[in-house]
């Protein structure tokens, strides 16, 4: 190294606005200052959020949300592997054919 990216560009607990610019393997935002690397839970790419900076290493940094209004909810909630099949309306008429034995009694 030549200097360069031996220090972070920021410090814990600093404060910064930043737009999330992709989304990590891990489902992270990842924001950038000055080239470091910082992960953001509960973000999606394209966020313009305030975050502060939790924990520094010696090459990427990761935040919290503190503010911006990050719409990171409507991730986490789609029921996308749930297909809407009707099949258990098949398994209603099954119960029918016992109450027949029902009524002979």
């Amino acid at each position: 190294m030549d200097g360069q990216g031996r220090f972070a560009p920021v410090k814990v607990g600093e404060e910064l606005d930043v737009k999330i610019e992709a989304v990590g393997e891990k489902g992270d935002g990842i924001a950038k200052k000055n080239g470091f690397v910082l992960f953001v839970p509960n973000t999606n790419e394209g966020d313009e959020v305030k975050i502060r900076v939790t924990k520094v290493l010696r090459k990427v940094g990761f935040a919290e949300v503190i503010g911006g209004g990050a719409p990171a909810e409507p991730q986490s909630e789609e029921p996308a592997e749930q297909p809407a099949e009707e099949e258990p309306q098949e398994t209603e008429e099954e119960p029918a054919e016992d109450s027949e034995n029902f009524g002979e009694e």
